[in-house]
């Protein structure tokens, strides 16, 4: 079992920055591919961001790339999604996850195995 706990979210003004922290705890974090996905009222979750279990490959979707940066620490089991220029879209429940399938189609929610709670992001504009 994996347990995820995001941080960081919260009310910010278009055009501000977020930095997002996942902490994970139970089996070997490294072992673990993570993303970061997001759900907006009345919509479904969708993907937002990837990197694989050492860091060296990551994933982004189309809206959030250039503005979004996924990052993580092994040492300290913990996976961060930098957030500049927010926008009122960018408005969402923002969850991590993480799995061990296959990292080329790791835009999709089959892949991951345990997830977070989530965090609340507000964009106001």
């Amino acid at each position: 079992q994996v347990q995820l706990v995001e941080s960081g979210g919260g009310l910010v003004q278009a055009g501000g920055s977020l930095r997002l922290s996942c902490a994970a705890s139970g089996r070997t974090f490294s072992y673990y591919h993570m993303g970061w996905f997001r759900q907006a009222p009345g919509k479904e979750r969708e993907f937002v961001s990837a990197i694989n279990w050492n860091g060296y490959s990551t994933r982004y979707a189309d809206l959030v790339k250039g503005r979004f940066t996924i990052s993580r620490d092994n040492a300290k089991n913990t996976v961060y999604l930098q957030m500049n220029s927010l926008e009122p879209e960018d408005t969402a429940i923002y969850y991590c996850a993480a799995g061990q399938k296959n990292f080329y189609i790791a835009n999709l929610t089959s892949v991951y195995d345990y997830w977070g709670q989530g965090t609340q992001v507000t964009v106001s504009s």
